[in-house]
């Protein structure tokens, strides 16, 4: 009888974590941020201890992953939609690298040195930091990087056109709310960005879902489906 109670257990575990992960969506996956690494911690504790513990049932099991899964949903909901509390609970993207200049307060506050920056910049097949023009150190503790035009894929020497200044892109308008700090850094306002809106065909600034000054300084719009 133990053996059909732990085997109904990990039955009903497997069908809870499976249930739990495609509500959740993929990001549990693809982007192991800080508090999906304490949910995962927690699961595996939670479900281990009680599939092999004898005095709890099932239902003690279902109902364990019932309410993690609420917390959790409730936890994506309030982030999405609040979004001043996103940053205090979720953290914020580093921009450790700007203009090819390593900013040391950012790295020195995100606990790195430069063997672990090296490290994360030969993972992106850069081994000279000389070639970045801008690193982000993601809140997932991935680094993005986006190099200077002339170490690019296929380069601007090889073709003989000379170096141009870049940009870092910048995100403007986020599920139809305007980035402010976006269009400060691009120098620009609200006025500014409605009129490159209309011109684009979006009076209605809720109809976009996502718009970026990409490093060309072309306004990039994506529609809500």
């Amino acid at each position: 009888m133990e053996l059909v109670s732990i085997l109904i257990k990990l039955i009903a575990g497997f069908v809870g974590l499976w249930a739990m992960t495609r509500l959740l969506g993929k990001k549990e996956i693809a982007a192991l941020t800080p508090f999906d690494f304490i949910s995962a911690v927690m699961l595996g504790d939670l479900v281990g201890n009680t599939i092999y513990e004898k005095n709890t049932s099932v239902w003690m099991l279902i109902f364990t992953l019932a309410v993690w899964t609420v917390l959790s949903v409730t936890f994506e909901k309030i982030t999405q939609r609040y979004h001043k509390l996103r940053k205090p609970l979720e953290g914020e993207s580093e921009i450790l690298i700007r203009n090819g200049q390593i900013d040391l307060m950012r790295l020195r506050r995100n606990n790195l040195d430069f063997d672990q920056l090296r490290m994360m910049l030969r993972a992106k097949d850069t081994f000279s930091v000389s070639e970045v023009a801008y690193a982000i150190y993601e809140t997932n503790g991935s680094l993005s990087i986006l190099k200077k035009p002339q170490y690019e894929i296929v380069t601007r020497a090889d073709i003989n056109l000379n170096a141009q200044q870049i940009h870092m892109p910048q995100s403007i308008v986020e599920d139809g709310i305007v980035q402010l700090k976006g269009l400060r850094d691009l120098g620009k306002d609200e006025v500014w960005l409605h009129q490159q809106l209309q011109e684009k065909g979006f009076p209605d600034i809720k109809a976009v879902a996502y718009a970026e000054v990409n490093e060309e300084g072309e306004l990039n719009v994506v529609t809500r489906m």
